[in-house]
């Protein structure tokens, strides 16, 4: 039986509908795409980007704490963070801080209205 996102640790309800509009609809099909292919499809859902979101995408497909990310780690996300935001610029809402972003990925705040 397919498990959902949410059943991955780090990954809660707001993560699952996230993914969900980008058409990942079980955490088989995430950990089959990767944590890399799983964040472009979410910025070409309409995900603002943010950095944080990315590194805990990536820790939790590990089975690892979301802050577990440190270090030369942390920077070599970042570079591919960065390197996945610059192929997407033309897909993605603009116009919230990173911090913004990330308690919009996490549902704390909603999202903008078009």
């Amino acid at each position: 039986m397919p498990k959902p996102i949410s059943s991955i640790p780090n990954l809660g309800p707001a993560s699952e509908a996230a993914f969900a509009k980008a058409g990942i609809l079980t955490a088989e099909q995430l950990r089959d795409i990767g944590a890399d292919e799983g964040y472009r499809r979410l910025l070409d859902a309409g995900t603002t980007p943010h950095f944080i979101g990315y590194y805990v995408l990536h820790m939790a497909l590990q089975g690892r704490p979301w802050n577990d990310c440190k270090g030369a780690e942390k920077q070599s996300l970042r570079a591919r963070f960065d390197a996945i935001k610059a192929e997407r610029v033309g897909s993605i809402a603009q116009g919230r801080s990173e911090l913004e972003a990330a308690l919009q990925f996490f549902g704390v705040i909603e999202k903008p209205r078009a």
